[in-house]
């Protein structure tokens, strides 16, 4: 369940990512209102899921699906280029994040 858990709370970051880009710098009052609400349902989330992962587990999967997940955003979303170099960097966090969860099983 945790496991589950920390995948939503990745996600959220995502939302909360992208909406505080959209926000102009919280200039935007709905933007801004979803990037305050999807940090706290992150969080949260990423807190629960501590309660029984390791924390540099939980927190570098957290991250890492907040990081990849906005990359993609930025390329299909804000058209934001999809760079060669871009792109080994993404599939190094990816190749460390599938590494991360094997060493945790």
């Amino acid at each position: 369940m945790a496991w589950i858990v920390l995948i939503f709370a990745g996600i959220f970051e995502i939302v909360w990512a992208y909406s505080m880009k959209v926000s102009e710098g919280f200039t935007k009052l709905t933007p801004s209102i979803i990037t305050i609400l999807f940090m706290i349902l992150s969080f949260g989330l990423l807190a629960y899921a501590m309660k029984t992962l390791p924390l540099g587990t939980a927190y570098t999967i957290w991250t890492g699906i907040g990081a990849v997940g906005s990359f993609l955003v930025g390329i299909f979303i804000l058209g934001e280029p999809a760079t060669a170099m871009r792109m080994v960097a993404a599939v190094l966090i990816i190749s460390g994040l599938i590494l991360m969860k094997l060493s945790s099983s």
